[in-house]
């Protein structure tokens, strides 16, 4: 078998003309898939089953390899194969009925309306610094933007009156997102007791402002949204992105249809949004445990 890896990266360098880095990632990674299956026994090409391969990317995945490099080297199983049946030095392609990783893709740690609620609660409004940090949780939660991109929102951006902001994403993409009467409630406030003081005179364009006036950092909105979960008494792991993902989550449970959503968190592509639908899935199995008289 390593004969013929060795064979199919020639293939690759002289026929396809992949990069030199590329033909040494698919190396590595179909020694690491050969020396599985010797230590399984599984000694001749022509007895790999889909099982095998399948077999491969869970131990892969026990042992805590990411899915994006389970992909690739599934990817590199996959062409390796391929290119064994068209050679005919075996006859079928295992790896084609083999499923890509895709779905074992961490479910976004979320938190509960009750859970929300309360950390939205946190800020102390009779200060300069809690208008600010409330207006930023509840903009975060209101809109399901990302941390950098609400740090580098700015004030033209906002439209209160009508009751929309726009935001630039990745690449440079623009989109339009609705804020909720609470959220504008929370930034009309920000700017008129808050923002000035924090901006001290300087002309700056970014709406949430540091205590120096400069546009605030994305380790600043990291640390402001730890402090009022630990004040909140959230006991679960908090990232950065947990309101963004409780966001998408709590729309699809109460009712929002896919694409909106999708559009509204700027997903290219709506299989990134679909992983929020497997949340559901995975909270009514729980329920139908819990409360069924024959779980």
């Amino acid at each position: 078998m390593k004969e013929l890896i060795a064979t199919f990266l020639d293939y690759l360098s002289v026929e396809r003309g992949l990069a030199k880095n590329t033909i040494i990632s698919y190396g590595d990674d179909l020694d690491t898939y050969v020396n599985f299956l010797q230590a399984c026994r599984v000694n001749a090409l022509s007895k790999i089953s889909k099982n095998d391969i399948v077999n491969f990317m869970m131990n892969q995945k026990e042992r805590g390899i990411s899915p994006n490099s389970i992909a690739r080297r599934l990817a590199a199983i996959r062409m390796f194969h391929r290119f064994l049946a068209r050679e005919r030095i075996v006859k079928d392609d295992p790896s084609n009925l083999v499923d890509t990783p895709r779905l074992w893709k961490k479910i976004p740690d979320t938190m509960s309306l009750n859970e929300v609620d309360a950390l939205l609660a946190q800020p102390d409004q009779r200060n300069k610094q809690g208008l600010r940090d409330k207006a930023i949780l509840e903009t975060l939660y209101a809109t399901g933007m990302r941390v950098s991109e609400a740090v580098n929102l700015k004030t033209l951006n906002v439209n209160l009156d009508v009751g929309f902001l726009r935001c630039i994403g990745k690449g440079d993409k623009e989109r339009i997102i609705p804020l909720g009467k609470k959220a504008i409630v929370s930034i009309k406030k920000y700017l008129d007791q808050a923002r000035p003081e924090f901006a001290k005179k300087q002309d700056s364009e970014f709406l949430f402002l540091s205590r120096f006036g400069k546009k605030i950092s994305r380790q600043s909105f990291w640390k402001i949204i730890k402090k009022y979960a630990l004040k909140a008494g959230i006991n679960k792991p908090m990232r950065p992105h947990i309101l963004r993902h409780s966001f998408a989550t709590h729309l699809l449970e109460h009712g929002a249809d896919l694409r909106s959503v999708q559009e509204m968190l700027g997903h290219s592509n709506i299989s990134t949004t679909q992983i929020y639908t497997h949340i559901n899935k995975d909270r009514l199995k729980s329920v139908h445990k819990m409360f069924h008289p024959r779980p």
